[in-house]
């Protein structure tokens, strides 16, 4: 197998700037969950205290974005950055990332190293997202739309049970049995969405969990997931021997922040080439880079918009 080629950081900094950029936090991480669970709370008050259609896509935008938000600190916590400490560490990215967004730290942790260890190689197990590009613009919108009307949500989610199910007979396996397993499989997911609903049933409030949790999950969530994944690896060329290429690092203004890519993940060059180095760390790192001019040399885009642009220049075939 072919594992991706690798920089060494003290080949480009001097040992000094490399323990700044490498330096870990034991408050950082916790921070950064706190404030993407206090936005979730803050845009689901605005649409509580203002309702009205505005502040209802606004809210559902802010939420699926630190929906997201959270997914990539479970990401951050599968690097070990969240906190030095390896059992706080996995507790946040398990139990307050990864679990409301049903997904499982422990079984994200081996794949995404994997995707480290062989980025663009065949290898790689996230090269199936960036091989389809570029693609029509036709063909991007369809997946957008699909993101957007919550078929890409319900195929994920709903997805592997029903192709058991589906398979039962050819398996021998009891349905019965496959559903048991798959709502084990899920429970943490799913105690999780009881409590936000217990709780906002206690306050009045029952319907905000579909209208201001389950929406955006089914909308928004994958819209930006998608974004995110086309601007981090799509076009970028497969068996690329040059690690300062194996990732796109995105310009982002405040408002894709904001709504797509929250917490320094636009700065995806930097992850991989540097992937232990907390998140938070990424802008400088880019930053010591480009003083040495060596940013050049990188995969860069000015925006998402110029990514989109690019990922979706396949002419349409006649």
């Amino acid at each position: 197998m072919a594992v991706a080629p690798r920089v060494k950081p003290l080949d480009l900094f001097t040992p000094e700037e490399w323990t700044r950029i490498s330096a870990r936090s034991s408050w950082r991480g916790i921070w950064m969950v706190a404030h993407a669970w206090g936005v979730i709370l803050a845009a689901g008050a605005l649409f509580v205290a203002f309702p009205n259609p505005l502040t209802y896509v606004l809210a559902v935008m802010l939420i699926g974005a630190r929906q997201l938000g959270l997914a990539i600190l479970m990401h951050e916590a599968a690097h070990g950055g969240l906190h030095p400490k390896l059992k706080v560490n996995d507790w946040l990215g398990e139990w307050l990332c990864a679990a409301p967004v049903g997904a499982s730290l422990a079984s994200y942790r081996p794949y995404h190293l994997s995707h480290h260890k062989y980025a663009q190689q065949a290898e790689d197990p996230d090269l199936v997202l960036s091989a389809p590009f570029p693609t029509t613009r036709r063909s991007l919108r369809r997946k957008m739309i699909r993101d957007l009307t919550g078929q890409t949500f319900f195929k994920q989610r709903f997805g592997p049970l029903l192709g058991k199910m589906k398979g039962a007979k050819t398996t021998g396996q009891p349905k019965g049995a496959i559903f048991a397993g798959e709502i084990a499989r899920q429970r943490p997911f799913l105690l999780w969405n009881l409590g936000i609903l217990v709780v906002l049933s206690a306050l009045g409030l029952w319907w905000a969990w579909p209208a201001l949790w389950i929406v955006p999950m089914a909308t928004w969530f994958p819209l930006v997931t998608r974004l995110r994944n086309i601007a981090e690896h799509a076009l970028v060329a497969k068996d690329e021997p040059d690690p300062f290429r194996h990732a796109r690092t995105t310009n982002a203004n405040w408002i894709e922040r904001a709504l797509i890519a929250p917490y320094y993940v636009n700065f995806h060059a930097e992850h991989h080439m540097f992937m232990h180095t907390p998140c938070w760390n990424l802008p400088l790192a880019h930053r010591v880079l480009e003083k040495k001019g060596l940013t050049q040399g990188m995969l860069t885009a000015p925006g998402y918009l110029s990514v989109l642009k690019a990922a979706s220049s396949k002419p349409v075939a006649a």
